[in-house]
């Protein structure tokens, strides 16, 4: 009811301006109308256009005979038209696309790099593939006592097969990384650093498929991953993800089926003493609908996850709002988008060793419960190579890990490589993170493109009194330049703000220490020598910084590394 008031009011301002308008600018005086009758109009006959009109003067009635006499004579020419022809268009020749390539590099620091993919058809529907790398560097960090050399090798490989309404693939891979916890705080003594095992290996074995049909089962996926390390820890985990999909009374219904079991152990505890074990099988349904209208899309659902646990924890069962959608404000010019999402993300310690290579082989390891996720912002076009996206969000987690840093007990007996200060634990607490994000990209021609985005965070904890390693700032930008047709170059530059982390010893205070901001340049420069070879640079780190990742982890220096690519079929 007021706002009904409010547009009252703002009409009747709004027609009271005009007339004031009317009045003060517009004289056009007075003048009495009587009207005597109604008006009712007419066509009179004088104006009537009739459709055969009659001729009565006795010059138009004549006619007169005319003779048409053509005198042909011939005309020499010398004239002899040339035969047409389609005008040429300069097109540029379409660049052959190779099945399989292999690279190899080297550089400083000892670093070897090595790439080699192949495929092949083996009839018109099904193929075979496979990928092997390498990447190792001998080490070399200026002021590190330990050995940091690091070696990461993989091979995957795939069977699949695509016909007319069916696609499947069967996967299988096996991993093997190597690093080492070099990161031991200062003040050792040489004696007791000789003494140190620093080395840690990972082995990874998975096999996997996915399945594709046209019908209401549209895409189902299978993982089995076996995790084991150098000190006895294992963690075997499966996830397998149905969907289906189907329209009624033309809206797009979606379900989304998800099982996601974990289970693992430890050998040891970080103080010493007995082994450790966790796991969860967690059970989920995501059922939504998606509603297009005009310019406005809606896709609304919910999660219903169940987590039951085997080692001795809590199955609890949690619903979360999953609820996204957009609305074209300018054509694809500017498009406002807004949603609220939570779900159960299954935690591993696969996964917190990818992300932190130097973590100690004694973690608890549980899910996160990320109640909600409110987000809104708005993307677009600038112009027609130029796009935009900003989004503003508040993200709820319970449960959310951190890396903090494991410190040094010299009283607990534990006297493994990773028990010197120099290896990290993982820490769950409820964390509230307000973010703001902005991106920019552009394509200023097809030889010119540029990104730049950016995520500014504010954390705040219950228990911990830091969010432990986590950035309130993170830039990246990035410029892609092909200079020729056979020079090509790139740059790209990250900037990551300070983080805090916590370092205690049980013999002295525990001491909360800030970690730097830093930023890494990156380059690189190619040449195609020819369609299947071509030579390249690349340079990280070029402004030389000597900043840490993590807590008493010092990175390489200015590092180069050339190689060569070279592109083939059978």
């Amino acid at each position: 009811m007021k706002q009904l008031q409010y547009i009252s009011a703002i009409a009747i301002l709004c027609v009271s301006q005009v007339t004031l308008a009317q009045k003060k600018d517009d004289n056009i005086g007075t003048e009495v109308v009587n009207v005597v009758k109604p008006y009712t109009p007419s066509v009179s006959d004088a104006f009537k256009v009739k459709e055969t009109p009659t001729l009565d003067d006795e010059e138009t009635s004549k006619k007169e005979n005319i003779v048409y006499n053509i005198f042909s004579f011939p005309v020499a020419s010398t004239f002899a038209p040339a035969k047409g022809r389609a005008a040429s268009v300069d097109k540029s020749a379409a660049e052959k696309i190779f099945a399989n390539y292999l690279t190899l590099a080297a550089g400083n620091y000892g670093t070897v790099g090595a790439e080699l993919f192949l495929t092949e058809n083996i009839s018109n529907t099904d193929y075979v593939g496979g990928m092997l790398r390498h990447n190792s560097t001998q080490g070399g960090i200026k002021d590190v006592y330990l050995d940091d050399k690091m070696m990461d090798t993989s091979l995957d490989l795939t069977y699949g097969s695509r016909t007319n309404g069916l696609s499947w693939n069967a996967d299988a891979g096996y991993r093997n990384q190597m690093f080492n916890w070099y990161g031991a705080m200062p003040g050792f003594s040489q004696a007791m650093l000789d003494q140190i095992n620093e080395q840690q290996t990972y082995n990874t074995l998975y096999l996997g498929g996915r399945l594709g049909l046209d019908s209401v089962l549209k895409e189902s996926s299978v993982k089995f991953t076996h995790f084991w390390d150098k000190f006895g820890s294992a963690e075997n985990r499966f996830v397998a993800k149905p969907s289906l999909e189907f329209d009624i009374v033309e809206q797009k219904i979606k379900a989304d089926f998800i099982v996601d079991y974990i289970s693992g152990s430890f050998d040891q505890t970080y103080l010493g003493g007995g082994s450790y074990k966790y796991g969860f099988t967690n059970f989920g349904f995501q059922p939504s609908i998606k509603i297009n209208k005009g310019d406005l899309s809606i896709n609304a659902g919910a999660g219903f996850f169940y987590s039951a646990a085997q080692e001795g924890g809590e199955s609890k069962f949690f619903i979360y709002p999953q609820v996204t959608g957009s609305y074209k404000v300018v054509g694809d010019l500017m498009i406002f988008y807004a949603g609220i999402e939570g779900t159960l993300r299954q935690n591993s310690y696969h996964d917190f060793v990818q992300e932190n290579f130097f973590v100690s082989p004694t973690l608890a390891v549980g899910p996160t419960d990320q109640k909600y996720d409110v987000f809104a912002g708005l993307k677009g076009k600038l112009a027609s190579s130029v796009s935009y996206n900003i989004r503003g969000a508040y993200k709820m987690e319970d449960g959310k890990p951190m890396f903090k840093s494991n410190g040094y007990d010299n009283v607990s007996g534990n006297t493994e490589g990773y028990a010197f200060g120099n290896s990290f634990n993982v820490v769950y607490d409820k964390v509230r993170t307000l973010s703001l994000f902005g991106e920019l990209k552009a394509d200023f021609s097809k030889n010119v493109s540029f990104g730049i985005n950016g995520t500014f965070s504010s954390f705040s904890t219950d228990v911990e009194s830091e969010a432990w390693n986590l950035p309130a700032i993170k830039l990246t930008t990035t410029l892609d330049v092909n200079i020729t047709d056979k020079w090509y170059a790139g740059t790209s530059l990250f900037f990551v703000g300070e983080r805090k982390d916590q370092y205690f010893t049980n013999f002295s205070p525990t001491e909360t220490i800030t970690l730097k901001s830093y930023f890494d340049l990156n380059a690189h420069v190619g040449y195609k020598f020819s369609e299947r070879l071509t030579f390249f640079v690349k340079g990280n780190n070029l402004a030389n910084q000597d900043y840490q990742k993590w807590l008493n982890y010092p990175v390489q220096g200015l590092q180069v590394m050339g190689g060569a690519s070279y592109k083939f079929d059978f």
